[in-house]
């Protein structure tokens, strides 16, 4: 008599947790893989590089605190392109950070060139080795075996808008700091960038950020069947599109604001803070609450 069919074989360490169908009481097996030993090692280097920076960018010269964070940049991306082309390609909440994270300190490593007098090194530093280990702990999952190759271009462009929105932050975050130092009468407030050239910066990330994030939008709204397959046949409003379409509002609210009322300072900043607050439930939170919460692979 034969027996149940085997399951076919998972590439690298995996772990089988045993979850519950929603609205069923019948028990499906959910395989969390493990990353391969070359992604790990590839990562703890990345995290223990930014570590380096973070703990020991004071005591070094600023040129030696750049190398040391170019160096984490790249072992950054090696792990990145592991990802992508080292096996299954797998998605998730983590790797979404990580990717933001590295967008983030590339437009830093563009930036600095411009304006060597930003400092905001350690700071980054510590993002990015947050980001890598949090993505050796939660490498996500496979993604959908029936969608289009379109897909990855899809999540590309969402991926590119949280990390142009993340570097708004950022520089909204500068100005917070430069703020508070003219005000203390501190030296040298956020090294001697002028807070006029920040508050353009910003504006410029929110809205080319504002433009991918459209952009994505409008692909899932279109053509969600193509890009998902058959699971994307139907618009539906669960927290992903839900957060994502507020998070929408909340920046042409931003825009809207800054073109006819001259919005700055606190006010776009508050502004600012909510819809990347919002984006960030879209899809990390969402993703999150299925592949920790619940444990189980998203729907």
């Amino acid at each position: 008599m034969a027996g149940p069919p085997v399951p076919p074989p998972v590439r690298g360490l995996a772990l089988r947790h045993e979850v519950r169908k929603p609205g069923g009481d019948k028990l499906q097996p959910m395989i969390l893989a493990i990353p391969s030993p070359l992604g790990v090692a590839l990562g703890i280097a990345a995290g223990a590089a930014y570590g380096f920076v973070a703990a020991a960018g004071a005591r070094l010269s600023r040129q030696s605190t750049q190398w040391a964070l170019g160096i984490a940049w790249l072992l950054h991306a090696a792990v990145l392109v592991h990802g992508l082309i080292g096996g299954e390609p797998r998605f998730g909440f983590a790797p979404a950070l990580s990717v933001t994270a590295w967008l983030v300190l590339t437009v830093y490593a563009v930036e600095s060139r411009m304006y060597p007098q930003l400092k905001v090194r350690r700071a980054l530093a510590w993002l990015g080795a947050a980001a890598v280990l949090l993505a050796i702990l939660f490498p996500g999952t496979p993604l959908h075996v029936t969608a289009s190759p379109w897909l990855p271009l899809h999540l590309a462009l969402g991926i590119a808008s949280y990390g142009l929105f993340g570097a708004a932050v950022v520089h909204a975050w500068l100005i917070t700091r430069a703020e508070k130092q003219i005000r203390l009468a501190t030296a040298e407030p956020q090294g001697g960038v002028p807070l006029l050239t920040l508050e353009r910066l910003t504006f410029r990330f929110v809205t080319a950020g504002f433009v991918l994030l459209s952009a994505t939008l409008l692909a899932g709204l279109l053509f969600s069947e193509q890009l998902y397959g058959a699971a994307g046949r139907v618009w539906k409003w669960d927290h992903k599109t839900t957060f994502s379409v507020l998070a929408w509002l909340t920046f042409a609210i931003l825009l809207t604001g800054r073109a006819r009322f001259g919005w700055r300072g606190r006010t776009a900043r508050r502004v600012l803070y909510a819809g990347s607050a919002l984006l960030l439930l879209a899809y990390v939170g969402s993703r999150f609450v299925f592949e920790v919460v619940l444990a189980r692979p998203p729907v």
